[in-house]
């Protein structure tokens, strides 16, 4: 994947985080096309099964990556999911994981009417640092970025540093 124009990149991080506002402002300011695996898997039927403890769906993880794998060999695609460990390292060149305070995040995710064993899940995956974690054990550790999206001056700083990154990227 070297030989592309543009460079594929992964936003990742507990749901609530703010992942999308950053993803909708990277992809058109940047002008990448912006992939949120969720609404593809629900608008592909790329659900295994329904998860009535968590009130969720369960992601077909093979029919995605079948589904992403032409895409990412052109590059230029901004990629945003909660989970990152399945995606093959090769599609990326770089990996955001977007981390909130646990208020903050608890108040946007009671917002969605989370139910409690799912409010409490998500809120544990933050605390623990597991987004990060699985992003630093999956990929190699230079491509592996923290930015914080508590406010959006949080946003703004996230959106300067991504926009950075890829200015040095075109200079390689």
């Amino acid at each position: 994947m070297t030989d592309i124009g543009k460079p594929n990149i992964l936003i990742t991080g507990t749901p609530g985080a703010g992942k999308s506002y950053l993803c909708e402002r990277l992809a058109a300011q940047l002008k990448f096309t912006w992939l949120d695996c969720s609404k593809i898997a629900k608008e592909k039927n790329f659900i295994e099964e329904y998860d009535d403890e968590y009130d969720c769906p369960i992601l077909d993880e093979d029919k995605l990556m079948d589904y992403l794998e032409p895409m990412m060999a052109i590059g230029g695609y901004i990629v945003e999911y909660h989970g990152c460990d399945f995606f093959p390292e090769r599609w990326f060149h770089a990996v955001f994981v977007v981390s909130c305070p646990n208020g903050t995040l608890y108040d946007r995710l009671k917002e969605r009417n989370y139910n409690e064993k799912k409010l409490t899940s998500n809120i544990q995956c933050e605390i623990f640092g597991t987004i990060l974690e699985e992003a630093r054990e999956s990929y190699k550790s230079d491509i592996v970025y923290e930015l914080k999206g508590e406010t959006k001056a949080d946003a703004e700083r996230s959106l300067k540093t991504v926009k950075n990154w890829y200015s040095m990227w075109k200079r390689k």
